[in-house]
C-alpha cells in the first residue's frame, strides 16, 4: 500500500514515526505546503519508503495532482477539518481510499443555535456516500484517538460487553502540563476552538440531535491511572454523529476536561471576535483573527520536551452486560508523555493520535477491514483493531465502574 499523508504538523509527523515501525507500507508520501517540514521529517527517520512532496490542501486539483504522481492507493488527511472538502474530492478524483481524523465542519442552527443542530459533522460527506458506494471506494471518516478509537471501543462494548446499551459516554481527561507558558494547548488551537466554542451535540433515541450551550452539563469524572478526577463539560464531536449510525444505544454524549482556566481563555476569544475564522483588514492585510492566535500560540508539535503528565481518551459504556445485569465499562487508552517521547520523539496527545490511522491502514491494507461508501471506525469489527493496537506496543484498558457512580 502506497499512503499520501497530507500535512506534516504535529499528527502527520507522528504517523510517520510510527508507521516506520511496521512493515505493510510499500511508500509513505509526506506533503504540506512548506516542503520543508516533510522533507525534515523523511531524513530524521531515514526510511527509504519515505518521501517528501509539497501540496497545497486547499485546492483539490493540487492533492489529486499529488497523489497521481505518488501512485497512492490511499490518501490520509492529516489536516485541520477545513479542508476536508478539497481533500475528500482529490481523493474521489484520484480513485484513493480516504481517510480522515476529523469531519467537515457544521454550521449552527441560523434561529435556535443552542437547541437545534443546523449542519452537523460530517453531513456534507455522508451526503456522497451512494456515489461513494457506486465507485466501490471507501471513505472511513474520523479515525483518529477521538473520533476513532473511542468509536472503536463503543462498537466492541456492544459486541462483546453488553447485551442493551443505554448511554454511550465518551470523556476525555488529562494531567499535562507545559512548563514555561501560561497557556500552550496541545492541540492545534484552530481545531480546538471550533470544536469547544460550537453548540455541543447530544443524541438521544426518542429526541434525535439537539444542542445545548457550550461548556454545559459540567461533571466530575474521575480517570484512571493516577490522572484523577477532572471536571468535563459538553464539546462539540463526531462520536455524537457516528455512534448512532451503527450501534443501538439510547443515548450518546461527548465531554471533555478542558479546566476552568482553559474554559476562561476561549470564553476571551469568542468576547473578542478572536475565534473568527472571517478575514480582517489589518493595515491592508487581510487575516483571519482565529488564524492570527494559532500563530501567536507555541506549535503543539514542539511541547513535548516542556510537557508532563498523561491523557486519557475513553469511552464509558452503561446498560446492561451480556448476564442482564446492570454494568457500566469504561474502555479507556492513556499515553504518558514521557514515554511517547523517549519513544517515537512525539509528545503524547499528537502520537495517540496518530496511532488509530496507522492501525486502521494496516487492517485495509492485510483485508481485514473492508468496506465501500462513507462509514465511521464504529461499523468494524473492533477486536482486530484492538489486538492490533496491544501489537503496536500500546493496549487499551478496561475499568468496570460501579453502577451507582453512574447517572
Amino acid at each position: 500500500m502506497r499512503v499520501l499523508v497530507v500535512g506534516t504538523g504535529g499528527v502527520g509527523e507522528a504517523v510517520a514515526a510510527v508507521a516506520a515501525r511496521r512493515d505493510f507500507l510499500e511508500g509513505l508520501i509526506l506533503a504540506d505546503i512548506d516542503q520543508h517540514r516533510p522533507e525534515a521529517v523523511v531524513k530524521r527517520l531515514g526510511d527509504a519508503r519515505f518521501t517528501a512532496a509539497r501540496v497545497d490542501a486547499s485546492s483539490a486539483a493540487s492533492v489529486a495532482s499529488c497523489a497521481h504522481e505518488c501512485g497512492a492507493d490511499a490518501i490520509l488527511n492529516a489536516t485541520d477539518p477545513r479542508f476536508n472538502p478539497q481533500i475528500f474530492a482529490a481523493a474521489v478524483e484520484a480513485g484513493c481510499t480516504y481517510l480522515d481524523l476529523a469531519m467537515t465542519l457544521s454550521e449552527p442552527h441560523p434561529e435556535r443555535p443552542y437547541e437545534l443542530p443546523g449542519v452537523k459533522l460530517g453531513d456534507r460527506q455522508f451526503a456522497e456516500d451512494e456515489s461513494w458506494r457506486e465507485a466501490g471506494r471507501l471513505a472511513l471518516l474520523g479515525i483518529g484517538v477521538e473520533p476513532g478509537l473511542s468509536d472503536v471501543f463503543a462498537r466492541y462494548a456492544a459486541d462483546h460487553l453488553f447485551s442493551e446499551i443505554d448511554e454511550v459516554a465518551v470523556r476525555d481527561g488529562a494531567n499535562l502540563v507545559v512548563e514555561g507558558y501560561d497557556f500552550a494547548p496541545t492541540f492545534s488551537i484552530w481545531t480546538t476552538i471550533e470544536e469547544c466554542l460550537n453548540p455541543p451535540l447530544v443524541w438521544e433515541r426518542e429526541r434525535g440531535f439537539y444542542t445545548t450551550e457550550p461548556f454545559s452539563e459540567p461533571e466530575v469524572f474521575e480517570f484512571p491511572e493516577r490522572i484523577g478526577a477532572v471536571e468535563c463539560v459538553n464539546v462539540e464531536h463526531e462520536e455524537v454523529v457516528l455512534v448512532p449510525r451503527a450501534i443501538d444505544c439510547r443515548r450518546v454524549t461527548f465531554k471533555y476536561g478542558l479546566g476552568e482556566e482553559f474554559i476562561g481563555v476561549l470564553k476571551t476569544l469568542q468576547k473578542l471576535g478572536l475565534d473568527s475564522t472571517r478575514a480582517v483588514s489589518v493595515n491592508g492585510v487581510e487575516v483571519a483573527p482565529r488564524d492570527v492566535v494559532a500563530a501567536a500560540l507555541p506549535d503543539p508539535a514542539t511541547l513535548g520536551d516542556r510537557m508532563r503528565g498523561k491523557t486519557c481518551a475513553g469511552t464509558l459504556v452503561t446498560g446492561l452486560g451480556v448476564d442482564g445485569e446492570p454494568r457500566a465499562s469504561y474502555l479507556y487508552h492513556v499515553v504518558d508523555n514521557e514515554e511517547a517521547m523517549a519513544e517515537y520523539g512525539c509528545q503524547a496527545v499528537v502520537l495517540q493520535t496518530a496511532l488509530n490511522p496507522v492501525v486502521a491502514l494496516e487492517l485495509l491494507a492485510s483485508g481485514r477491514w473492508a468496506a465501500e461508501g462513507v462509514v465511521g471506525p464504529e461499523s468494524f469489527d473492533a477486536v482486530p483493531f484492538l489486538e492490533l493496537l496491544r501489537d503496536y506496543g500500546s493496549p487499551h484498558g478496561l475499568l468496570e465502574v460501579p453502577s451507582r457512580l453512574c447517572g
